[in-house]
């Protein structure tokens, strides 16, 4: 009789390594950080219909009370619901996070297509983008809230515009070598239009680096978020974000630690999983990397 198998074996089987088309292999690592981001979106999505009270909702009766039953995660020095708050606080941070990622991806590759295809535009594109990574990003941030108030947007522009020369340097890069290619030389003699040789030809080369650096710029979006909130020049305080939390209950802290530790918990575990998951596609779109484990 076949022995029954052990549960180590079952673990390995459950988050052992999965193969993906093409010979892609992705092991328990990323298959539990995409878990993890998959609850925390759905639950900050869901927010509204699964979070048991208003997250605004004041009580001053129920201040700085302990987990119970009503309030899981107990209140803050409002009475306010942690609970609720934790996972209602995702959706803005998650929003500012995914909307920074895809706006400067797509500014960023539109600028950087230009640059490395047209000499002359490289030369003034480059300088411009010099000059901007060479201001600090959170002062560049902080200056921008203060002069345009805080509000979701304003951050969301303020982590932007930093992150717009990164993408430019990776994408121009990608099509300096790119350029040099047969197939573009062939394009180019057959008389293709310039916006067909970028869009067609050159921007395809780009998309894999510029996923990876989507989930990069995503994850230091959401802790630029965070930081700037912490400080006071984020979203304003009405609206309530993992910073947002963290800033209020740092009064309390030694009276009540856990107003810092849950909202930061679910902040770490975030970014985590996000450049987890931005590594593990790193390793399946570089084919340098696949050459060298053949």
């Amino acid at each position: 009789m076949a022995a029954s198998p052990q549960p180590a074996a079952r673990l390995q089987w459950l988050f052992g390594a999965i193969a993906l088309p093409r010979g892609w292999r992705v092991g328990a690592g990323p298959l539990i950080a995409a878990a993890v981001l998959v609850v925390i979106v759905a639950a900050t999505l869901a927010a509204p219909l699964i979070v048991p009270h208003d997250p605004m909702a004041m009580d001053a009766l129920q201040r700085l009370k302990g987990p119970s039953d009503v309030y899981p995660l107990g209140t803050d020095a409002y009475g306010r619901d942690m609970l609720s708050r934790v996972v209602t606080g995702g959706r803005v941070s998650l929003l500012i996070g995914i909307g920074a990622a895809v706006i400067s991806v797509a500014i960023g590759l539109m600028i950087g297509l230009v640059s490395g295809f047209f000499r002359l535009a490289d030369a003034i594109i480059m300088r411009v983008m010099d000059s901007l990574m060479a201001i600090p990003s959170i002062l560049l941030a902080i200056a921008l809230v203060a002069l345009n108030g805080p509000s979701i947007w304003s951050v969301m522009g303020a982590i932007t515009i930093p992150e717009i020369p990164r993408v430019v340097r990776l994408v121009r890069s990608v099509v300096l070598s790119a350029r040099e290619e047969p197939y573009v030389e062939a394009a180019l003699a057959l008389g293709s239009s310039m916006p067909k040789i970028l869009w067609q030809h050159l921007m395809p080369n780009t998309l894999a680096p510029l996923i990876v650096q989507g989930t990069y710029i995503c994850a230091s979006a959401i802790l630029t978020e965070a930081i700037l909130s912490f400080l006071g020049a984020g979203v304003s305080t009405e609206i309530p974000t993992w910073g947002n939390i963290m800033a209020e209950g740092r009064v309390y802290f030694q009276l009540k630690p856990s107003l810092i530790f849950w909202p930061g918990l679910m902040l770490s575990l975030c970014i985590l999983s996000i450049n987890l998951l931005g590594d593990t596609a790193r390793d399946l779109l570089d084919p340098r990397l696949k050459k060298r484990e053949a």
